[in-house]
């Protein structure tokens, strides 16, 4: 039996390692296309299935698990030999490197934590991170990608929404108990509202629920990090994702005392130069983006 090509195995080892056929194509410099019609030649010829779906998820198979094993070892074993070849080996390995801005980290663990687990399990991936809060500020004179939370238009600009973002009320646990707790609409007026925004989120989050008003009094901040920080302090009630506050949900900081939710005015977004679609690895770094925000779903 004829064996494939060498670099069908490379990729093979790859998309292994980081489980995304985005994140493969981000490190090897080609689209994700590419990578899928490598990997379907090489199961074709090796007549069988190295990967199946688990939901969004790509998991390796029995076979897959057996042949990374090998594969992995054999290629460690040609880096290390190449090593020991070339002088300053390190110094002229090819990296990838992708700027990606983002809004303050306060609420966007879900894209923090998978960014950082593939930064550590790639081998020739350097992401830089730099922050902007909003479209107007991100510097594109050092970002590639960007993931704005904000509304279209942007001329100029190519974009695509992450995720559709439905908001409903957060609180500290305290809520839930005792004299002042929510039970009910009607009970929000017992507590302050927390803004971000001029009141607008919280009045339409109301008129959907059948409140004609809020609460008593009620608090505005411009960084929605100090709205959550409010929430989770018992300083009044904000509004939320269940994916941007999964954590402070998981971890027992903040509850949701009412089911109810509504759909954001504003989205998160990734966006790029029109003209940087063009480019392979930016293309395959939108790709693993939205695989990541769809697999937190």
């Amino acid at each position: 039996m004829a064996l494939p090509p060498l670099h069908s195995f490379k990729v093979f080892e790859c998309v292994a390692r980081l489980g995304s056929l985005a994140a493969a194509a981000v490190e090897l410099h080609v689209t994700t296309g590419a990578i899928s019609q490598q990997l379907k030649a090489l199961q074709s010829s090796l007549g069988v299935e190295l990967f199946s779906k688990r939901g969004r998820q790509l998991v390796l198979t029995s076979n897959g698990r057996q042949l990374h094993t090998r594969v992995a070892a054999a290629l460690r074993e040609i880096n290390d030999a190449v090593g020991e070849l070339v002088i300053d080996n390190e110094q002229k390995q090819e990296f990838v490197s992708i700027t990606l801005s983002i809004p303050p980290a306060v609420g966007t663990e879900w894209l923090v934590s998978p960014l950082l687990r593939l930064m550590c399990k790639s081998q020739s991936l350097k992401v830089s991170v730099i922050t902007a809060a909003k479209m107007a500020h991100v510097d594109w004179r050092r970002a590639d990608v960007a993931v704005v939370y904000g509304t279209p238009a942007w001329p100029g600009y190519w974009w695509r929404e992450l995720h559709g973002i439905r908001l409903l009320p957060v609180c500290s646990p305290q809520f839930l108990r005792g004299p002042m707790a929510i039970h009910k609409v009607e009970d929000l007026l017992k507590h302050r509202l927390l803004h971000e925004d001029d009141g607008s989120q919280w009045q339409r989050w109301l008129a959907e629920a059948g409140c004609l008003r809020g609460g008593f009094e009620n608090a505005y901040f411009e960084d929605f990090g100090i709205v959550l920080q409010a929430a989770r302090e018992g300083f009044g009630v904000a509004l939320s994702d269940e994916i941007v506050s999964k954590r402070d949900l998981d971890e027992g900081k903040l509850v949701c005392p009412l089911p109810s939710s509504v759909p954001a005015l504003h989205n998160y977004y990734v966006v790029c130069a029109e003209s940087a679609r063009e480019c392979p690895e930016v293309r395959a770094f939108i790709d693993w983006l939205l695989e990541t925000v769809c697999l937190s779903n």
